[in-house]
């Protein structure tokens, strides 16, 4: 009877050591992705816009270098598909894509209200 707890006992310790060991590997960065050839594949997430309820498009960068692609996903809670696979964009010295960047909102703002012909600054009712 003694032999049969101490094997149960074992036993649970085991079962408690794989997920403990599973999480160290994941915090120690040992089970990377591997892509072809055994090196560490990469994927960045580049963009994304929400469609409605957990409906999404997605850009992510995979590998690196002169091996960069960007694919385009549609995302959804039940699947993910593939919509467009294109080259990244060059890379500058500087290390900047050459994706121009979005201005900011205040800009944006400001240009929409000039359009519609409306002043940016609040009205004083009193003056």
């Amino acid at each position: 009877m003694q032999s049969t707890g101490l094997m149960v006992f074992w036993l649970f310790i085991v079962l408690a050591l794989i997920p403990v060991s599973l999480w160290l590997l994941k915090r120690s960065g040992a089970m990377g992705l591997q892509g072809a050839g055994g090196a560490a594949a990469v994927l960045t997430p580049v963009a994304q816009v929400s469609l409605g309820n957990g409906q999404r498009v997605v850009t992510v960068e995979v590998n690196s270098g002169e091996q960069r692609t960007w694919l385009v996903l549609g995302v959804t809670g039940q699947q993910i598909n593939t919509l467009h696979t294109m080259e990244a964009p060059a890379v500058s010295p500087s290390g900047a894509a050459s994706v121009r960047p979005l201005p900011p909102f205040a800009q944006l703002l400001r240009r929409v209200a000039e359009r519609q012909g409306k002043p940016n600054t609040p009205q004083d009712p009193h003056a």
